[in-house]
């Protein structure tokens, strides 16, 4: 660690991450504390963690943005760098970290995740550059309370630091698609519990203009095969989501 430097905390929350973890916490090794918030990993994550040096703490799973939250809560040092199990902290990235705590310019950075999808890291479309907020003075920033799709809300102005963060998930297509279908699920009943409703015109036209977003203008269709897939995914997320919000406006029931 360069003498000026602010410290740094790492945090990552964990669910059975054995065969990803290791190498996230390899990458993540500069900062100067490592804390894991598990929520009952039965596959030896614990353990790997222990043994690379983190500290653990065990949490019952709280939904996405609050488990993090209360993670970024536990650290030593106010400035926090939030990871995921299947991400790794580039080089590049690494340098740029360093960098920006030896004199911060701003109270939260974010800097581009590159995700791999069908042994492919994708570099345009929705899958790149895929701004992430994660490192961040916890006295300036905070996560959201979101169930899914949470995020960091900075209390200032936000910097842009170079490198990527690489998402190098390991599972396979089906278990994907049974994760975006959570997703939509929970999605829609945010949507319903704020007042949205659902109608023809964003069940028809939302995948559409989605497509022509990242398929045509991001030119999703140079990451080949893989970006097709990927983006016709997303596409089919977006129906499902309305399509579940309708579900929900048919049945009268009150909002989750």
């Amino acid at each position: 660690m360069p003498p000026s430097r602010q410290p740094l905390s790492v945090v990552i929350i964990t669910l059975n991450a054995a065969t990803q973890l290791a190498e996230c916490l390899a990458a993540a090794a500069f900062a100067d504390e490592i804390l894991v918030v598990d929520s009952g990993s039965m596959d030896g994550t614990v353990a790997l963690a222990e043994d690379a040096g983190a500290r653990v703490l065990h949490q019952d799973w709280l939904g996405y943005g609050p488990q993090k939250q209360f993670a970024v809560e536990q650290t030593r040092h106010d400035w926090v760098l939030c990871l995921d199990a299947d991400e790794r902290v580039t080089p590049e990235l690494r340098r740029a970290i360093e960098s920006a705590l030896a004199a911060p310019r701003f109270g939260a950075y974010r800097f581009a995740r590159c995700n791999r999808f069908l042994g492919r890291y994708l570099r345009h479309g929705e899958g790149y550059p895929d701004w992430s907020l994660r490192l961040f003075n916890r006295r300036q920033g905070r996560w959201s309370k979101d169930p899914v799709h949470e995020k960091v809300e900075a209390a200032g102005p936000v910097g842009t630091l170079p490198g990527d963060l690489l998402h190098d998930s390991a599972e396979t297509l089906a278990a994907y698609l049974a994760k975006q279908n959570r997703y939509t699920s929970l999605a829609a009943d945010a949507a319903y519990a704020a007042g949205k409703r659902a109608g023809f015109a964003r069940l028809a036209f939302s995948p559409v203009l989605r497509f022509a977003k990242f398929y045509l203008l991001r030119q999703g269709f140079r990451d080949g095969l893989p970006g097709f897939i990927h983006i016709a995914i997303g596409c089919f997320n977006s129906f499902a989501k309305y399509a579940k919000l309708l579900e929900r406006q048919c049945s009268g029931a009150p909002p989750r």
